[in-house]
């Protein structure tokens, strides 16, 4: 039996999704070659145990587990001294040749929230994904904490817990620690792509500001999150055979997935021909106060209602509504996605709502991990009588309707993130901007067969990612040179052909000798 089918067993014969994660990474520490194996040619099955929904769990309980560290901690101990601990504690393959680092301060996992040094799980997640999905080289990834502390006093209590017991850096002193950080990567290693992981609200969006003009940077979870999710709504469109410029969509969440997923959808309408002012006006949000309109900005004396500045652009001139009900009745939404990591939050009444005023409704019920989901695929099915285009963040099994066999589709950020990153390291990008998320959506949601579709699947099969990347990855290429933002390397004068060049793939298994 060869190495990578006996691993393959193991890891089937794991009962519990947490057994199967501790199975992966040991493989990963023990045997690189056979674990990469079996991630790129396993991808489907084996995907959610080393990220979503499994890395949830990993993350909450990172201390306690049997698993050697992979990623780099950056602490707010280092301050004056980052560049030293990134070169000291950095593997030293990566000297002169670090493609991308995944870097996350841990204060928002997923629906999970502040899990402080424990995060790290969540970079050495994503930082797979790169090499599985997109063929970049396992040596040239990086996973990275920055361990400012932690407000989750459960682990401040823990005496398991190994990060910083403290409560986390706010305001000026947490700026300066992740500006010497990236100030630091920039003059180590200029033209590596930094992903930004599950920051919190609070400071991801500005973060994103300021650096996303300096160093080629973007917000997985704003950005990535609004590619896929865009790419799931243009892909349910050619289902039910309407256009985007007819939708309105109503987020139920408005934190940065929600408002980065609104924005991107604005962008497309206005390629569509829409003005900005009407494109931004397709957009609904409801956040934990109620839906976000003009009534809330021109109320100071209700402070309990003010809106954060990044919901600011979606306050529109409507009546406020107290609840969701409320407000799908209100502004009758064609599209109703969850970012609210609020389980249930799309319950029968909601469902049966949406499903009474649109003969095709589409839900997506968007929140990681599965715990989080505001519905499962079984109770959207059932409740619009199978009427429903559906796409969620975390997986549900396919089901049988009515003697026909339903396939879920999962808006997994993977689809994207590491094919936009791949592509930013190959034309030598000064920026990653919006236009290449766009892009990268618009391309996605075609390549989906008639046949994938009627099935109910939004995306191409996870197991066809390598080819899904190798074809976005090449198309974002070309979209950066003609932008101006990256260029082609000497001698290059086809991007797919490069691209397929620059693929890595694992070693093959040498046969055993009997």
């Amino acid at each position: 039996m060869s190495a990578t089918l006996s691993a393959l067993n193991g890891f089937r014969a794991a009962s519990r999704a947490i057994d199967k994660y501790v199975f992966l990474r040991q493989l990963q520490h023990e045997d690189a070659g056979v674990f990469y194996r079996l991630l790129v040619n396993n991808a489907m099955e084996i995907m959610p145990y080393v990220y979503t929904p499994t890395v949830g769990e990993a993350c909450q309980t990172y201390h306690t587990l049997p698993i050697a560290q992979q990623g780099v901690y950056i602490t707010a101990d280092d301050k004056g001294r980052v560049g030293e601990a990134l070169r000291s504690r950095a593997p030293p393959s990566l000297a002169n040749d670090l493609k991308v680092a995944v870097v996350t301060d841990g204060e928002r996992i997923l629906g999970l929230g502040d899990l402080g040094a424990g995060g790290m799980g969540i970079a050495e997640g994503k930082i797979l994904l790169y090499s599985v999905c997109a063929g970049i080289r396992p040596n040239q990834c990086l996973p990275v904490c920055i361990d400012v502390g932690t407000d989750n006093k459960s682990l401040l209590e823990d005496p398991m817990y190994k990060g910083l017991r403290r409560e986390r850096l706010r305001g000026r002193e947490y700026d300066e620690v992740v500006e010497e950080f990236m100030s630091e990567m920039r003059s180590w290693q200029p033209r590596c792509l930094v992903q930004f992981e599950d920051f919190g609200n609070t400071n991801a969006f500005r973060i994103l500001e300021r650096y996303r003009h300096r160093q080629p940077c973007f917000n997985d979870d704003i950005q990535g999150t609004a590619c896929i999710a865009l790419a799931g709504v243009l892909s349910g469109l050619r289902t039910t055979g309407a256009d985007l410029t007819e939708q309105r969509i109503l987020f139920y969440g408005a934190g940065e997935a929600g408002v980065g997923i609104g924005e991107l959808i604005a962008m497309a309408l206005e390629k569509r021909g829409m003005s900005h002012h009407d494109a931004i006006n397709r957009c609904y949000f409801m956040d934990s106060k109620g839906l976000v309109c003009k009534q809330r900005l021109d109320a100071p004396q209700t402070p309990k209602h003010a809106l954060q500045p990044h919901k600011v652009a979606f306050a529109h001139d409507v009546p406020y509504e107290p609840d969701l009900l409320s407000a799908i009745d209100a502004i009758k939404p064609t599209v109703l996605i969850g970012v609210s990591t609020i389980h249930g939050a799309f319950d029968e009444r909601v469902v049966r709502k949406m499903a009474a005023i649109n003969p095709r409704p589409v839900i997506m019920p968007l929140s990681n991990p599965t715990s989080k989901a505001e519905c499962t695929f079984e109770q959207a099915v059932t409740w619009t009588e199978g009427r429903v285009v559906f796409a969620s963040g975390s997986p549900f099994p396919a089901m049988t309707y009515r003697g026909k066999t339903l396939h879920p589709a999962q808006a997994n950020n993977a689809y994207v993130f590491p094919a936009l990153g791949h592509a930013a390291v190959l034309a030598g990008a000064r920026e990653v901007s919006d236009d290449a998320f766009l892009a990268a959506a618009e391309a996605l949601s075609a390549m989906t067969t008639e046949a994938e579709l009627a099935a109910g699947k939004l995306f191409p099969d996870f197991d066809s990612i390598r080819e899904v990347s190798h074809d976005l990855t090449a198309r974002v290429c070309e979209l950066m040179e003609r932008d101006g933002q990256g260029v082609k390397p000497a001698g290059v004068t086809d991007w797919k052909k490069y691209v397929d060049s620059q693929f890595w793939e694992p070693e093959p298994e040498t046969p055993s000798k009997l």
